[in-house]
């Protein structure tokens, strides 16, 4: 009888640990998901960036984003001045800013674009780290 208290005691001893081994496993998976979701949403930096847009495409199987260039530099090589391209991603849940955008590049109209550099980025968020929340159209002179 004895040795059947101890075997049945190690097995609930076994049991109990694979148990809270599981529990402590699912609770650090989901962490570890929270604090992920956490740093695509925070920015650690955000700025301005003018000039003319040069490219704006949709992209994506499944998770649609658009995906454009800003040319920062002058309209083509002209002396010193060199086009210097900079990449970016818009949300698709941001109609406004993707109509703006459009029209601009159809003008090709000078625009001032907003936007903010996450910490990180799951691979169905964008081509980019740089994420444009906010466009407004450069001043006539």
């Amino acid at each position: 009888m004895a040795f059947n208290d101890q075997i049945n005691s190690a097995k609930q001893a076994a049991t109990i640990f694979i148990r809270r081994l599981f529990i402590g496993i699912i609770t650090l998976g989901v962490l570890v998901l929270m604090f992920s979701f956490l740093m695509t949403k925070v920015p650690y930096s955000e700025g301005d960036r003018a000039g003319v847009i040069s490219k704006f495409s949709k992209k994506g199987v499944l998770f649609k984003t658009y995906e454009g260039e800003l040319n920062e530099g002058a309209q083509g090589q002209m002396g010193n001045m060199v086009n210097r391209l900079w990449a970016f991603t818009v949300d698709s849940d941001d109609p406004k800013v993707v109509e703006i955008l459009q029209d601009a590049m159809l003008t090709g109209r000078r625009i001032r674009v907003h936007y903010e550099q996450r910490y990180m980025k799951f691979s169905w968020m964008g081509d980019t780290e740089y994420f444009v929340t906010k466009v407004d159209e450069a001043p006539l002179k």
